[in-house]
């Protein structure tokens, strides 16, 4: 079938009004999908508590953490005993923050290499394949949120760790990155 100049004019025409349009589409999606994350985030920071209104007990002993209403501390020492920051446990949630005197820097090794990425996102690594196996739910799956004041670290909110394990695991992981960041910080 033959077309004359015309049918094709109105075809070219055609085609290249469809591809805008397609583009118009996309760019209209991908403000969608950032404005989605934006929601995502605000939805993720609201939904923490904050740390002052967590019911605290005396306990310091880790051995101590059940699964019950009840709420435990337990200090963050260095090995010289030096108490660098006081995590409080609940059966949601885990919140450590650094004592007043104490600067952490967020930039300063190994917390986002170590604590962050592999500790931390392990842990998250093992409860996306959780979530897309149907083992849980995606809101059941571990959540972690860095309160910083510029690059200092207020505190650490750890919702949904489910398992006593992932606390012992993270506080050991925690001491001994918060006493490795003060050595780097004094060199």
């Amino acid at each position: 079938m033959d077309y004359s100049e015309e049918n094709i004019r109105d075809i070219l025409e055609l085609r290249e009004w469809i591809s805008e349009e397609i583009e118009k589409r996309e760019r209209e999606i991908e403000k969608f999908q950032q404005n989605l994350r934006i929601l995502d985030s605000l939805v993720k920071q609201s939904s923490f508590s904050k740390a002052s209104s967590l019911v605290t007990s005396n306990k310091q002993d880790m051995q101590s953490i059940q699964q019950t209403s009840s709420s435990s501390v337990i200090s963050i020492k260095t090995p010289d005993s030096k108490i660098l920051a006081n995590a409080h446990v609940t059966p949601d949630e885990l919140v450590i923050i650094p004592l007043e005197d104490i600067m952490l820097d967020v930039e300063t090794h190994p917390f986002k290499s170590f604590f962050l990425g592999r500790i931390v996102g392990g842990m998250e690594s093992q409860d996306r394949l959780d979530v897309q196996n149907g083992k849980i739910s995606q809101n059941a799956a571990i959540s972690c949120l860095v309160n910083k004041d510029g690059n200092r670290i207020r505190e650490i909110l750890i919702k949904n760790y489910r398992q006593k394990e992932r606390v012992t695991e993270i506080i050991n992981t925690v001491t001994w990155s918060f006493s490795r960041m003060i050595e780097n910080s004094q060199k």
